[in-house]
């Protein structure tokens, strides 16, 4: 068989990947650029999101779509409401300063990994996806009677995988109009442009970087729901996001949301070809790679400037 199909199928569980770590990795971003804090905990936000969504379609039952639908909304808020509530009591007493909010939260990372070992166990634990349907992946072939339709027996992706991409899309795009088009947006850019004069004019910016990191928790709380009936729920699967995030903030730019996006989707598909033909481990330490290059000879990302 041509190798067509099969590079159509890395694509699609490439823009799997591509979409919930672009949900991620803009949460990480957001909050680096609104607050220029570099937040350690992200991936166990990831991951609470994924163990609360496995919580309430456990508890509630019936079909998997209430379930599904009920922790949509409720884990990114629960998780949010964490992240501001860690802000308030532990972000905001130590002034935002960059170096001991990393320490902070490296503290935060192990008190939220331990707390749900201690809670919900090491098991990992599926979630039912709320539509399955498998879609065979269609591809042309010139034979003798011209070129035909050809369907690959084997070769496929589910209705949930493209469910996850335009839901992933859906909400980035609202992530735009809400910095781009909203008051509140136009205040979080104020304070990152400069903070003491967004104080000077009034701007409450504590409530602003509140509001910023328990946002960019929910962002990643949201994208560990729609993975989760992918994958697992499972107490230390933080930490590929995590770093995955690290990985497109660095190479998309600092702050940047575009570049972001624009790196999420270069990381995600590369990772879901190479995966496939290949293995895993190769695209992280390819992706890793790119992060060299991309600080020596573009330190600024993709879409920032090369100056130091």
């Amino acid at each position: 068989m041509e190798l067509g199909p099969y590079l159509i199928l890395a694509s699609l569980e490439g823009a799997v990947t591509a979409a919930v770590l672009a949900l991620t990795a803009v949460g990480l971003s957001l909050v680096f650029g609104v607050m220029r804090v570099v937040n350690i905990a992200h991936g166990e936000f990831f991951m609470l999101g994924a163990v609360i969504a496995w919580w309430i379609a456990h508890s509630m039952g019936g079909h998997p779509a209430l379930g599904f639908a009920v922790a949509l909304v409720v884990a990114p808020l629960v998780v949010g409401a964490i992240a501001v509530a860690a802000d308030m009591t532990i972000l905001k007493r130590l002034d935002y300063d960059p170096e001991r909010t990393i320490v902070a939260t490296i503290g935060l990372l192990y008190i939220i990994q331990q707390l749900t070992l201690m809670t919900y166990g090491p098991e990992a634990r599926p979630v039912e996806a709320p539509f399955n349907t498998r879609l065979a992946i269609p591809w042309f072939e010139n034979g003798e009677n011209g070129w035909q339709m050809i369907w690959p027996w084997g070769l496929g992706t589910t209705s949930y995988k493209l469910a996850v991409i335009g839901a992933a899309m859906t909400v980035l795009l609202g992530v735009w109009v809400l910095m781009k088009r909203t008051r509140i947006g136009l205040v979080m850019r104020a304070t990152q442009t400069d903070r003491e004069m967004a104080l000077a004019f009034g701007i409450p910016v504590e409530r602003i970087y509140a509001l910023v990191f328990g946002l960019g928790a929910a962002l990643a709380a949201l994208a560990a729901v729609l993975i989760v009936p992918i994958q697992q729920a499972h107490y230390l699967m933080g930490g590929d996001p995590l770093l995955l995030s690290f990985i497109v903030v660095i190479i998309g730019g600092l702050g940047s949301l575009p570049g972001t996006v624009l790196a999420a989707i270069l990381i995600g598909l590369s990772d879901g070809i190479i995966s496939v033909f290949f293995s895993p481990t190769l695209a992280k330490i390819l992706a890793t790679l790119l992060v060299g290059l991309v600080l020596v000879f573009k330190p600024g990302g993709l879409t920032g400037s090369s100056g130091k």
